[in-house]
């Protein structure tokens, strides 16, 4: 399949730093995120429409992908969702600032954060270093690094194995992305405690990051929908409406 001229181009970089994709068909967008990103060290390849983008990501996975939602062949929505039934890498999705919905829509399809256009290049420097660090504490884990035997939460039915990043539902996977693991570990570490949005927000993205409460409805509601695939009852996550959400004692 014919690429443009702007798609997986690399740069150079240090052994092991990370490797971020872009994909957006502004062809100037792509040319100062990529400017901005290597000279924090990144390698950044770049695609200009979700068709190839898809094609790369599946066959050569990367350390973060940041997705535009409107592009030719493939819009980010569906690029999203076809990337998110085969992997779970950190994504970010740009929006238009108007654009509510998109963002909601990106959240419910498996996005770990999104960020509004015009935005600015050190925000989006600063939202992708934020994600691969809690990306890069559960690959930490997973090389032993955490305590054996300390690593795995039981809860009832539920286990949460973080050196694997692995939930298991009645002995079920439950595929969860990097977000949406932080937020059911930060509700099941004590059932029944009422967890405020803001608490939320700072579990799964740190306290120097700001996302609209929104955002934590919209994982909310798609780590339910994941749940609810393997067992059609579950019902342990509760809204306490006005207040947060908390983790149903057994």
């Amino acid at each position: 399949m014919e690429k443009s001229s702007l798609d997986e181009t690399q740069g150079t970089r240090a052994e092991g730093a990370p490797i971020i994709t872009l994909v957006d068909d502004d062809r100037n967008i792509l040319a100062s995120v990529q400017m901005s990103l290597e000279a924090e060290g990144f390698t950044v390849h770049t695609y200009t429409d979700g068709e190839s983008a898809l094609q790369g990501l599946l066959s050569r996975p990367v350390s973060l992908a940041v997705l535009d939602v409107k592009m030719p062949r493939m819009d980010g929505m569906e690029l999203l969702k076809r990337l998110r039934a085969r992997s779970n890498m950190p994504v970010i999705f740009l929006t238009s600032k108007n654009e509510e919905m998109d963002q909601l829509m990106g959240l419910r399809l498996g996005a770990d954060d999104y960020i509004t256009k015009p935005f600015s290049l050190k925000l989006l420097v600063e939202r992708i270093r934020a994600l691969l660090r809690r990306h890069e504490v559960s690959q930490a884990e997973a090389t032993g690094e955490a305590g054996v035997g300390q690593s795995i939460l039981m809860r009832g039915a539920l286990a949460l194995d973080e050196a694997r990043h692995q939930c298991l539902w009645n002995s079920k996977e439950v595929a969860l992305t990097v977000t949406e693991f932080l937020l059911v570990k930060a509700l099941v570490v004590r059932p029944g405690l009422v967890k405020s949005r803001d608490q939320l927000i700072d579990a799964a993205y740190g306290d120097s990051i700001y996302v609209d409460d929104r955002t934590i409805d919209s994982h909310i509601k798609r780590v339910r929908k994941k749940f609810r695939q393997v067992d059609e009852n579950f019902n342990q996550i509760e809204t306490l409406y006005g207040v947060g959400y908390r983790y149903r004692e057994a």
